[in-house]
């Protein structure tokens, strides 16, 4: 079973930013990325046309719980906070990730702000500003017209694949560094991407799940006919999905009926619906790296909660104290944070508990 190492809350200086802008339903304004030594977490937040950076420590403390063992953060400090060498955009910041690089020696940072210009740079590991790379791309109609949400995702084996999506065009680019490979039509506004990690696909990263209205569509960027659209799955109607993700079995989504369901991408079967595991609508989904059935759940109602889908069981969870900005997870360990607009920043570390495996093979409840 998942449990808390530690959840801690620090607060944004006033000194660095003041009034955040506001976010859009879907959050995807923070990214994170944990020191090598694990003493400390980077904190990546985009507000208007800027990124901000923060430094968390992850040192391990005792976890208060609440009623309905609900997590109470510890307050704690930022460590240190600066503006990000990251050309600014032009117009609001809807969307950031973070990749790794192949030798793991560097991150990227790629933000897309709501008229589809996506721009990104690398910085060192050790969360430095390093002018060794920076690159952007104007999408094909050069951004005119009326802008809205806009969403990037970084293909998990190839640090260079990008695919922004654009609500209002309804279109998602695909791009290597700044060229434009190819553009995807969606019927509906889209609201969540994915590059796809299940086994079908191995790891030349070619399928794209897009969440567009009521529907899941995948995509295969190697195929033509259809528009390269290879599956559709139709939710209850009217009920919009806001996230999707994936992990190396199975692909999820979920959004206003307050629903987790789970797909099995061989047959495109459900394999389970955690239902009404939220408050409210969720706009927030991430599989967890130490145990792919456990997943985390992020509502419009400040609540964050991680539970078991196959049984629809909650094991943990927290809240923030206003609504969310921006809410992440790191790519290859349990560490969520999220980014309130009342300025504070959650931050929580989930391990598994290990137990003592007794002489006659039963397990006798002591952490190890």
């Amino acid at each position: 079973m998942l449990e808390a190492k530690s959840l801690r809350k620090a607060t944004v200086p006033r000194s660095l930013l003041q009034h955040p802008s506001p976010g859009n339903v879907q959050s995807n304004r923070l990214a994170l990325h944990v020191n090598d030594d694990n003493s400390s977490c980077w904190v990546y937040i985009a507000s208007g046309c800027r990124i901000y950076k923060l430094e968390i420590s992850m040192q391990d403390s005792l976890v208060n719980r609440g009623k309905e063992s609900l997590l109470i953060p510890e307050q704690c400090e930022v460590m240190n906070s600066s503006l990000v060498n990251h050309c600014p955009h032009r117009s609001e910041i809807q969307s950031i990730a973070l990749a790794e690089t192949e030798r793991s020696d560097c991150l990227i940072l790629g933000s897309v702000d709501s008229y589809g210009h996506l721009i990104v740079s690398k910085l060192d590991n050790s969360g430095k500003d390093v002018d060794r790379l920076t690159f952007s791309a104007l999408p094909r109609d050069c951004g005119v017209g009326e802008g809205g949400w806009a969403g990037i995702c970084f293909s998990p084996s190839q640090w260079c694949m990008a695919a922004v999506a654009r609500s209002f065009c309804k279109s998602i680019d695909v791009y290597d560094q700044d060229i434009h490979l190819q553009t995807i039509r969606t019927l509906w506004y889209p609201s969540s991407l994915c590059f796809m990690q299940t086994l079908c696909s191995g790891n030349d990263s070619s399928l794209l799940a897009v969440t567009e209205g009521c529907q899941l569509s995948i995509w295969d960027l190697r195929m033509k006919e259809n528009g390269g659209c290879v599956h559709r799955i139709c939710g209850s109607l009217g009920d919009i999905f806001y996230t999707v993700c994936s992990s190396s079995t199975n692909i999820a989504v979920g959004g206003a009926d307050r629903t987790v369901t789970i797909y099995d991408p061989r047959r495109w079967s459900a394999l389970s619906r955690w239902v009404h595991c939220s408050k409210y609508e969720i706009t927030g989904l991430a599989f967890s790296s130490i145990d792919s059935d456990y997943v985390y759940v992020q509502g419009v109602d400040y609540e964050v909660l991680c539970g078991q889908w196959r049984d629809s069981k909650k094991v943990l969870s927290f809240r923030g104290d206003s609504n969310w900005l921006g809410f992440s997870k790191c790519a290859n360990r349990d560490v969520l944070g999220g980014w309130c607009d009342s300025g504070s920043i959650f931050l929580a570390d989930i391990t598994k508990e290990n137990y003592i495996q007794s002489t006659d093979g039963l397990s006798n409840g002591v952490p190890s």
